[in-house]
């Protein structure tokens, strides 16, 4: 390995330990257990010029001279620090409130997952609140600046988001979600009681005070200046096009017009209604798009009732997907995945085991309510979000000895993604889907990503109206109302996250295709995926570059 390069990577990634703090816990690293991110703007300003630096230092390293490995680490580490850095450029905080994926909605999940390994590691979440209050203080800020601007979110963001808050500050301290985090092993029942009662003190003097004020931030300067619901996306700001542009080469790898990844999106919708076609008359008995949505939308029958059952579904999906991993992957990873209800954060996601494996890799299913998830939905979203998806994706990148620390942990959004929904359509070659019913549901997972393709980028490009997204992707999916409103509210929220999905899933499926034509008869499926797997995130064009590195070898 080039010594140069191993430095600069870990220096790198102990920069971005220590400037998000959070992440650090979470991956079981408690150097930093008392601290929170800092959101100033004078923060955010020295990062920008510290991802500079390190995106520079690594360019000036000359990749001819490196060995595979290490031109995959250099350019990982070129790609993270410049999008990052180009993305953090256009102040997004500034209008940052969101219900659907804003700290109000995340944190009490993330607070979830905290591993606490020690008494010591419970001590100092007391120190943790405080450092929480004054990130909330410096969130606050950064919205009283951007409405000064101009730059605000939308009127129906703020409403929602401020019902959100009033529902936390209204439970008793005791019982507020960001105070539920799991005690360490070696507390007994009295040193637990003491502890959560020093949570709660802390919650009631410091981290309440300051979430009352960032909510009468939002309601006394943001909510007067707010944009019309009709008006949502980034394509009503002065800068929004520029904010786009950055944004989709930060989540999508690529370069790619809005126009472009538009029409691709339209493309796949085309498609999926021939398949819908042939698979609703298998299943429901009629081949007619409209009637299939109606029904798989709007079918009691075709509905959970209550999150266990879903639960028990998706776990029935992971069980069946278990079975037959060592027919498709040559390596598979020593954490496990189970399945876990949520009441709040977005429909589905996955937690990976922090990196001494404590706890497993976790799916979450939004279980607020259940009716919303489709019978039929949850084996594709199973698969997607833990096993053979994210859970083999995110926990093998973890258990990797021979990759630099910050490549097990790269956010290329478009790999992880687009190799979830990959997985969707892996499982129905790998015969895990329960029958014509369940198949559906992966179309119907499809028809959620590619209509993000349009919507997103109808959003934020076209000036697309909140309802006029939602109509479109009720008139091509067959995705609940309340689904699909969820849905657009978070990429109002998130511009340009949701193309990674199917953007990344169509690359790595023509990377396949091109490999698998290339080698004929010596193509090995579980070559393949050890391949695409084996070295952590990485963006799509270095991927290819390491497909055709393998073909090549042959």
């Amino acid at each position: 390995m080039n010594e140069a390069l191993r430095a600069l990577g870990d220096e790198y990634w102990e920069a971005y330990l220590a400037t998000y703090p959070t992440v650090a816990l979470l991956k079981g690293d408690h150097r930093y257990n008392e601290q929170f991110e800092d959101i100033s703007e004078e923060a955010e300003d020295a990062w920008i010029a510290t991802l500079r630096d390190f995106a520079e230092r690594a360019r000036a390293i000359d990749p001819d001279t490196l060995s595979r490995e290490d031109r995959n680490s250099r350019e990982v580490l070129i790609f993270e620090t410049t999008s990052a850095a180009d993305l953090m450029e256009m102040r997004t905080s500034e209008f940052a409130v969101n219900h659907a994926i804003g700290y109000q909605a995340y944190g009490p999940v993330t607070q979830r997952q905290i591993p606490l390994a020690e008494p010591e590691h419970a001590d100092a979440m007391i120190s943790r609140f405080r450092a929480k209050a004054r990130a909330l203080d410096q969130m606050a800020e950064r919205l009283r600046a951007g409405a000064s601007k101009g730059r605000t979110p939308t009127d129906h963001e703020v409403s929602e988001t401020v019902k959100q808050l009033d529902a936390i500050m209204a439970t008793d301290p005791a019982d507020d979600p960001f105070g539920a985090i799991p005690a360490p092993p070696a507390f007994d029942d009295a040193e637990e009681t003491t502890w959560r009662g020093q949570i709660a003190d802390a919650i009631r003097d410091h981290f309440r005070p300051a979430l009352q004020r960032y909510r009468d931030t939002i309601v006394d300067h943001v909510a007067p200046v707010a944009r019309s619901i009709t008006t949502p996306g980034l394509a009503h700001l002065a800068d929004g096009d520029e904010i786009y542009a950055r944004a989709i080469k930060r989540y999508t790898t690529i370069d790619a017009s809005a126009a472009e990844i538009h029409e691709i999106g339209l493309r796949q919708i085309a498609q999926l209604a021939e398949e819908y076609q042939v698979l609703g008359e298998k299943a429901l008995g009629t081949s007619d798009l409209k009637e299939i949505f109606t029904r798989l939308r709007e079918d009691p029958d075709l509905h959970f009732t209550t999150g266990a059952a879903a639960v028990r579904a998706s776990e029935e999906a992971f069980a069946k997907a278990r079975a037959e991993m060592h027919n498709w992957f040559g390596r598979l990873p020593i954490a496990d995945c189970v399945v876990a209800e949520t009441m709040t954060g977005p429909t589905a996601f996955y937690f990976p085991p922090p990196a001494d494996n404590s706890r497993p890799g976790t799916f979450y299913l939004n279980t607020a309510d259940p009716t919303r998830w489709g019978t039929y939905e949850i084996e594709a979203m199973a698969f997607h979000e833990g096993i053979p998806g994210h859970h083999l994706q995110l926990a093998i990148a973890q258990e990797l000895e021979d990759v630099p620390e910050f490549r097990k942990y790269a956010r290329v959004t478009a790999y992880i993604e687009g190799w979830g929904l990959y997985t969707e359509r892996l499982a129905d070659e790998m015969g895990l889907y329960s029958g014509p019913l369940e198949r559906i549901g992966m179309l119907s997972a499809d028809s959620m990503r590619a209509g993000r393709l349009v919507v997103d980028t109808g959003l934020h490009s076209m000036g697309w109206s909140r309802q006029k997204a939602i109509d479109f992707m009720a008139e091509n999916s067959p995705l609940s109302l309340s689904t699909i409103a969820g849905e657009i509210d978070r990429y109002i929220g998130m511009p340009g996250q949701a193309l990674a999905y199917m953007m990344g899933r169509l690359e790595i499926m023509d990377i396949r295709e091109d490999a698998k034509a290339a080698l004929g008869g010596n193509f090995d499926i579980k070559g393949f995926h050890d391949v695409v797997l084996g070295s952590g995130p990485v963006p799509l064009s270095t991927l290819r570059r390491m497909v055709t590195e393998w073909v090549d070898a042959f």
